[in-house]
């Protein structure tokens, strides 16, 4: 059995030229998605995966029609070839019943693991670029090395009485920070005797 999947998109509202498509290509069922955007819920999707069968296949009549990314696009693949769907792309002519379509498939996916890890491999770049310029990894620091040095002279101040002038409230809101942020910067542990670090 053949079940048709057609989604709009943002430039193209109007799924009708979608929804011919499928039926002249054989589709006895064509689920249709109204909701656009990349991360919208495919409810219709949902529905045609579950009427589909092993020895069934599911027809779109674009590519991009029924993966959210290159990444979900091969993530579904695999689900259907697990379940013995095939997928048939009418555009592009691809068809995964066939040598050349699984091919194609596997071509892509072999290009999903490549960006992968030039993304991975991008990112330590830049962590050892850092670090080669003395900075680490993380939050830059919420307080400069000035505004520390001040925040431990208010900490350090004695009023009349021998008591601290400042309280760690009262510095942290100056600084406009938490108290666990004053605490941390001045190396102290906080009232429950934690340590900062």
């Amino acid at each position: 059995m053949r079940i048709g999947y057609a989604r709009v998109s943002t430039r193209d509202q109007h799924p009708e030229a979608q929804h011919d498509a499928l039926t002249a290509a054989g589709c006895e069922h064509v689920f249709i998605d109204k909701a656009s955007g990349k991360l919208a819920s495919r409810p219709e999707l949902n529905k045609a995966l579950l009427v589909a069968r092993d020895g069934d296949q599911l027809v779109v009549t674009k590519l991009d029609r029924l993966g959210r990314s290159l990444e979900h696009l091969i993530t579904l693949s695999k689900e259907l070839h697990e379940r013995g769907v095939d997928l048939v792309v009418l555009d592009q002519g691809i068809d995964t019943s066939t040598a050349i379509g699984r091919m194609f498939f596997q071509i892509l996916g072999a290009i999903a693991e490549f960006e992968h890890a030039l993304m991975s491999e991008r990112t330590l770049d830049g962590l050892e670029a850092a670090r080669a310029r003395g900075r680490t990894g993380g939050q830059k620091p919420k307080l400069g090395p000035r505004q520390v040095t001040l925040a431990r002279q208010m900490y350090d101040e004695v009023g009349p009485g021998g008591k601290r002038r400042y309280t760690v409230q009262q510095i942290a809101e100056q600084f406009g920070v938490t108290r666990p942020t004053i605490y941390r910067h001045l190396g102290t542990t906080t009232p429950t005797g934690k340590p900062t670090t």
